[in-house]
């Protein structure tokens, strides 16, 4: 129990703490408005059990999750992530450290994500955006589904060479696990030109405002139109390119009660080109959710790329959220 001196000193420095942070942070900094928008204890307290009984267990969880959204916010590695709570003071702020506060070692970070699992930070992303619903930011109307590519490795010469060296004629989809790092990932291809090595991001973004709303993670071989139904919204209208013109796409949305608005392959004898060209204006503005992506995989393995793939779209739609939303929260 803290005497009456030190329980003075203590509030003194905690006050003192808020006017520094009052007067270097700026009123209208983009962290103010996400704790206007979140309500961050209120939506971590159901992870807290995952946390219970690691060696760090000094450190707050809501200071942990926090530090990892700004990693993602900012594309910070484990490392770049401590430097940036020790120097920058709106990152300090925001994560709930205090000006004399001890900050993590970066190899915190990593366990961090472990102990959480990809499970939950996908039950985060669900949370933030329900809250963000509430905002009307939502419009749960017309969707647009498509997938782009995640490279995992540029360059797999080594591992070819292994292979050739096996006895394969080539390195390929058959027989790559068994020489490359990442025992997960997969060749993939968007035309003869364009290979890569790695993973499929698979995103429904809704097109009131371009927030995320579901996220899937497949090998890159995977074609797309296969996951459809993981990440097709539950109600209207879906909007998706070629690639998903095929019959089984449509009777899996006819279904679940959608209404398809695909843009259809040239041989197709339902081809309406007319319609086709309206299709694509309406997405336009939208196809860029999924061309500004991070096209490179910060970990290994499927799990850990699709708990990436969730930490991005929070923070897609978290910084769409501050930027549309108005500067003062209605309660």
């Amino acid at each position: 129990m803290l005497k009456p001196k030190e329980k003075s000193e203590r509030m003194f420095l905690i006050s003192s703490e808020k006017e520094m942070f009052d007067t270097l942070i700026k009123e209208d900094h983009p962290f103010r408005k996400l704790n206007e928008i979140i309500n961050w204890e209120e939506i971590i307290k159901p992870f807290e059990k995952c946390y219970s009984e690691t060696g760090a267990a000094a450190i707050d969880l809501e200071k942990g999750i926090k530090s990892l959204l700004i990693q993602f916010w900012e594309d910070y590695s484990d490392r770049q992530i401590e430097k940036a709570l020790q120097e920058n003071i709106a990152v300090r702020w925001f994560c709930g450290f205090g000006i004399i506060e001890q900050i993590p070692k970066y190899t915190y970070f990593s366990k961090l994500r472990a102990r959480i699992g990809t499970k939950n930070i996908a039950d985060l992303f669900t949370n933030i955006n329900k809250k963000l619903e509430e905002f009307g930011l939502f419009g749960n109307v017309f969707t647009f589904i498509d997938a782009s590519a995640i490279i995992t490795k540029t360059a797999l010469w080594e591992e070819r060479d292994k292979a050739l060296k096996d006895g394969a004629e080539k390195l390929n989809n058959l027989n790559v696990e068994n020489y490359a790092a990442d025992k997960d990932a997969r060749f993939g291809a968007k035309s003869k030109n364009k290979i890569w090595y790695g993973y499929k991001r698979h995103e429904a973004v809704d097109m009131r405002y371009g927030l995320v709303k579901k996220v899937a993670t497949t090998p890159a071989n995977v074609l797309d139109h296969k996951v459809t139904k993981n990440i097709a919204p539950k109600e209207g209208t879906v909007f998706m390119d070629k690639g998903y013109d095929t019959k089984k796409t449509q009777e899996v949305l006819k279904a679940k009660g959608l209404h398809p608005s695909t843009i259809m392959k040239n041989n197709n004898s339902e081809k309406n080109r007319d319609l086709d060209r309206w299709r694509s204006k309406i997405r336009m503005p939208f196809e860029g959710t999924f061309s500004k992506r991070r096209r490179r995989a910060k970990f290994r393995g499927q799990v850990k790329v699709l708990m990436q793939c969730f930490f991005e779209a929070i923070v897609h739609n978290l910084k769409k959220a501050v930027r549309i939303l108005p500067t003062t929260i209605p309660v």
